[in-house]
């Protein structure tokens, strides 16, 4: 579930347009017949039989009008989001990468759905998700489903998970070095994604927004600390390339390289059902722990879903969205292995010790900066160059600050 954006350079150009469009979208009531609403969903995250009641719900509960679920791909999707939510022939119910969604509430990108709030579940849904989906005190795109990071490890070696953070670095490092090649812990250069809990556990932020302005906290003292922490792991327990990336760190240990990976819970089929020559057992899994015990604050990864604003059905659009945020298309996730949008449905995921896992990460995750430019902080690769520098042995501090200023001089401009 990790999310590629795409070059967000057409969003400035845009926004003046998106921002036309809001509050103008055709007419359409729940009476109209002959419509055809169209569901962009991302990726093949959501399972087939999710897609089925959608569009098999809606038509019985909307007869005469039909939806279509249009699958895009997650290469490009911020500039394909931006070009069709201003044009006359927009989508009308679009999935959206969770740190994308702030790009496309701040423009009128999407429908105000404040009303609809409590309707879609309220307080139950994901509250880092809602945040995500809000702009300006109002409402634009609820969870669609969440993906909490956990820790994969081979249970011929780790069969017990850390009480607290430095454990958990203690023995990635022991591990690493009874274990000549192979990594302690997998922890590729580019991998800012698993580097945010070690900054949050530490007191620190990626930027805090004051005053109006952001103030980016990558060089402040805690957050120094943190990724500190990370250069000792991507140095001393990782054989991981330095100038790497994380999008499969399956792969390592599959192959018998890497005894323990971080990754979203949608991982472990992967990891479970290795095509490798003598392949390691299905791992065990523990939800990473924080600096004082408990589950560490993980980056959640994941989607928010909302109405264009331009949908010529708006009306029909929000008939969908409450099947979408329905607790039986949510369980149908859950029963996936993806983390419902609904608190509450959280024992969908089953009762196994890795489900159990998932929804102790879920449960304390968080998101990056709700700002509307930080979709352009991920698209010019800042995050994955200062990180690839901290893994090459690099000063944590001045590169701290050098990075700080790339990010507020985005964020505040």
């Amino acid at each position: 579930m990790k999310k590629t954006l795409g070059a967000v350079a057409l969003l400035g150009a845009t926004a003046l347009a998106l921002a036309g469009c809001a509050g103008t979208s055709g007419g359409g009531s729940t009476e109209e017949t002959g419509a055809e609403i169209r569901v962009w969903l991302n990726g093949t995250d959501t399972p087939q039989e999710a897609r089925d009641y959608l569009k098999e719900t809606f038509e019985e509960e909307n007869p005469g009008n039909t939806l279509v679920i249009e699958e895009q791909s997650w290469e490009g999707l911020v500039d394909k989001l931006t070009t069709s939510l201003s044009s006359s022939d927009s989508p009308d119910i679009v999935e959206i990468g969770n740190t994308q969604s702030p790009a496309f509430t701040s423009v009128g990108a999407l429908l105000d759905i404040s009303d609809m709030y409590e309707t879609l579940g309220g307080d139950d849904l994901l509250p880092g998700f809602v945040e995500a989906g809000s702009y300006d005190g109002k409402f634009y795109a609820p969870p669609l489903y969440s993906g909490a990071r956990v820790v994969f490890a081979d249970p011929a070696f780790v069969s017990e998970a850390p009480a607290t953070l430095e454990d958990y670095i203690a023995q990635a490092k022991d591990l690493a070095a009874a274990n000549p090649g192979k990594s302690g812990i997998y922890f590729a250069g580019q991998d800012w994604y698993n580097a945010l809990p070690f900054i949050w556990e530490n007191g620190g932020e990626l930027a805090v927004e004051d005053g109006g302005e952001w103030d980016a906290q990558l060089s402040s003292p805690e957050s120094v600390k943190g990724l500190l922490q990370v250069q000792d792991l991507m140095t001393t327990a990782s054989v991981a390339p330095k100038d790497g990336d994380n999008a499969e760190p399956w792969t390592p240990y599959c192959e018998g390289a890497a005894i323990q990976f971080s990754a979203p819970n949608w991982a472990l089929g992967l990891a479970s059902a290795c095509e490798t020559e003598n392949p390691p057992a299905a791992p065990f899994v523990y939800a990473l722990p924080g600096a004082d015990g408990g589950a560490a604050q993980v980056f959640a990864g994941g989607s928010n879903i909302g109405i264009s604003a331009k949908s010529a059905h708006p009306e029909l659009a929000k008939k969908a969205l409450e099947i979408i945020l329905s607790d039986e298309f949510q369980t149908i996730y859950g029963e996936n292995g993806l983390i419902p949008a609904k608190k509450s449905l959280a024992s969908t995921l089953g009762d196994s010790p890795e489900a159990q896992a998932f929804a102790e990460a879920a449960g304390n995750a968080k998101l990056t900066p709700a700002s509307p430019n930080w979709a352009e902080v991920e698209a010019a690769r800042i995050l994955e160059d200062f990180f690839v520098k901290i893994a090459q042995g690099g000063d944590v501090q001045s590169l701290a600050e050098e990075v700080d200023q790339k990010i507020e001089d985005i964020l505040n401009g």
